[in-house]
C-alpha cells in the first residue's frame, strides 16, 4: 500500500470517526462503504445448494471486508432461500441472479466462488478468468484431465488467483503435521492409506419427468450433452445418474484424503493405476457409478496412496468415517479435518492435536472453521498478503488421482502413466482423457 493511499484511509477514517462521535445519524451501510473501500473485494457466488453454507461465515465477517454483490443459482428457491438466510447477516441486499453470464459480464465483480454440479467447474472457472475474475472453485476443480489442463493453463494465461475448495489445505493441524513428516518425524513415509465410508440410502430410478418449478433446466446442463428432464436429477442425484454431470464418490469426496496423501508423500503424478470398484448396495436402484472401490496408485519414489472408499457400507474400518492414515519407516500418523494422532514404530501414541474444528467430516455441506480459512487464503491471496494453500496448478494434480480411479473403473482395467507429463499410457484410458460438449459450450481459452 503506498504512503499516500495509507493516509488517506487513515485520515477517512478520522473523519468518519469524528461524524458519528457528533452525533450525525449514518447507516451501517454507509459507514461499511467508507472504511476501507479501497480493500474491498466484490464477490458473486454461484451455487446456492449444499455447499454453500460453508462459505457464508468468511463472506459475512466484517474483518474480511468484502461484498456480496450476486446470489446465483438455475433453481428460484434456492435463490430465495439463499437471500433469505443472508438477510440478517447483511446490511444490504445482493442481487439475486439465475445466469452465471450475466454474473461474469458485471465489471464491479473481483471475485467468483464457484459452486456449482461438477460438470461447470471448470467451464464456468474458465470464463470467470476470461472475465477478469479471481476464482475459488469447488471440488472437484474439473470433470476430466482435459478440463485440469485447460484450467491450469487459463490460470496461468489469465494470471488471477484459483483457488480449489480442498480446505484441509487450510487446517493449520494438518498443516503442522505435514510439516513434520517431511521433517522426518516418521522417518521415511513410504505409504498413504486414504479413506471414506458413508450409509448413503437407496436412489430413485430415473424417470422421465417434468422440469420442476423454478428450474431453468437448460442453464443446469450448461456445458453438459443435452437431455429430457427425469425426475431427482437436480437436487444431488446427478453425483450418481452417470457421467454427464458427476464425477461419482471419488470426486464428491475422495479428493479431499487423496489429496492430504499426496502432499503428505510430497508426489505428483503416479506411474500405474490398478482400481478394483463395484455397485454392492441397492443393486437394482438409479445408482448409475460404483459405491465401492479400493485404488492403488504407484509412484516413481516407490511409495504408494491407496484409496478405501465405501459409500454405502458405514463400517468403521479404520476408527472414523473418513481420514488419511501415512505410514513410515518410524512411525505412523493418522490425520482427518479435525486432528491428527501420532503413533511411534512400535503402534504406541506419541500425541494427540484435536484443533477442535467444527467442520463435520461426513455431514453435507462441510461449513465451519477449516473453510472459513481456506476462503480467507483466497481473500488474502488476491490482496497479495499471502500465499495460496491449494493453487490450482498443484491442487489439479491430487485432482488427476480422481480421473485415473474413475477412468480405471470405466475401462476395468489397470493402466500406465507417464509421471511426468500425467498422460495415461493407454489408449482406451486416453479415450476418457476429455468429455464431449453440449454444442457452443466447448471450454476455450
Amino acid at each position: 500500500m503506498s504512503t499516500s493511499r495509507r493516509n488517506f484511509i487513515k485520515k477517512t477514517a478520522a473523519g468518519t470517526a469524528g461524524i458519528i462521535a457528533g452525533g450525525l445519524s449514518m447507516s451501517a451501510q454507509s459507514y461499511r462503504k467508507i472504511i476501507g473501500a479501497n480493500d474491498r473485494i466484490y464477490v458473486a457466488i454461484a451455487g446456492l445448494g449444499r455447499r454453500v453454507g460453508g462459505i457464508y461465515t468468511p463472506i459475512t465477517m466484517a474483518k474480511n471486508n468484502v461484498e456480496l454483490v450476486y446470489l446465483c443459482d438455475v433453481m428460484e428457491s434456492q435463490r430465495l432461500k439463499a437471500a433469505k438466510t443472508l438477510s440478517d447477516k447483511l446490511d444490504y441486499t445482493p442481487k439475486l441472479e439465475n445466469d452465471i453470464r450475466k454474473v461474469l459480464a458485471d465489471k464491479q465483480v473481483d471475485a467468483f466462488f464457484n459452486i456449482t454440479p461438477d460438470h461447470w467447474h471448470a467451464p464456468g472457472s474458465i470464463m470467470a478468468l476470461k472475465e477478469g475474475k479471481h476464482v475459488y472453485v469447488e471440488k472437484p476443480c474439473s470433470h476430466n484431465m482435459a478440463e485440469n489442463e485447460l484450467l491450469v493453463a487459463a490460470q496461468k494465461k489469465y494470471n488471477k488467483v484459483v483457488q480449489m475448495g480442498n480446505q484441509q489445505r487450510s487446517a493449520e493441524h494438518t498443516i503442522e503435521i505435514v510439516k513434520e513428516i517431511k521433517n522426518g518425524i516418521i522417518g521415511t513415509p513410504y505409504k498413504a492409506l486414504a479413506f471414506y465410508n458413508n450409509r448413503r440410502g437407496e436412489v430413485p430410478l430415473q424417470k422421465p419427468a417434468p422440469v420442476p418449478d423454478g428450474l431453468d433446466w437448460d442453464l443446469f446442463q450448461g456445458p453438459a450433452v443435452r437431455r429430457e428432464y427425469t425426475s431427482e436429477t437436480w437436487n444431488y442425484n446427478w453425483h450418481w445418474y452417470g457421467w454427464n454431470y458427476g464425477t461419482a464418490e471419488l470426486g464428491n469426496n475422495a479428493t479431499h484424503e487423496l489429496d492430504v496423501a499426496r502432499w503428505a508423500l510430497g508426489v505428483d503424478y503416479p506411474n500405474f493405476v490398478q482400481v478394483d470398484g463395484r455397485k454392492t448396495a441397492f443393486i437394482n436402484d438409479g445408482w448409475e457409478m460404483y459405491d465401492t472401490m479400493e485404488a492403488k496408485f504407484e509412484f516413481d519414489n516407490n511409495t504408494t496412496i491407496v484409496w478405501d472408499g465405501k459409500s454405502r457400507n458405514s463400517y468403521s474400518t479404520y476408527g472414523a468415517g473418513r481420514g488419511t492414515i501415512i505410514y513410515g519407516s518410524e512411525g505412523t500418523v493418522f490425520v482427518d479435518r479435525g486432528l491428527y494422532h501420532l503413533y511411534d514404530r512400535k503402534g504406541e501414541l506419541v500425541k494427540t492435536v484435536d484443533s477442535k474444528s467444527k467442520e463435520g467430516g461426513l455431514a453435507l455441506g462441510g461449513g465451519g472453521g477449516i473453510t472459513t480459512l481456506h476462503v480467507e487464503n483466497f481473500f488474502d491471496a488476491i490482496r497479495g498478503k499471502a500465499s495460496l494453500f491449494a493453487p490450482i496448478d498443484d491442487a489439479s494434480i491430487s485432482m488427476a488421482l480422481v480421473h485415473y480411479g474413475n477412468v480405471g473403473y470405466r475401462i476395468n482395467k489397470d493402466f500406465k502413466v507417464d509421471s511426468k507429463t500425467g498422460k495415461m499410457l493407454d489408449k482406451d484410458a486416453m479415450k476418457l482423457w476429455g468429455r464431449e460438449y453440449a454444442k457452443g459450450w466447448e471450454p476455450k481459452l
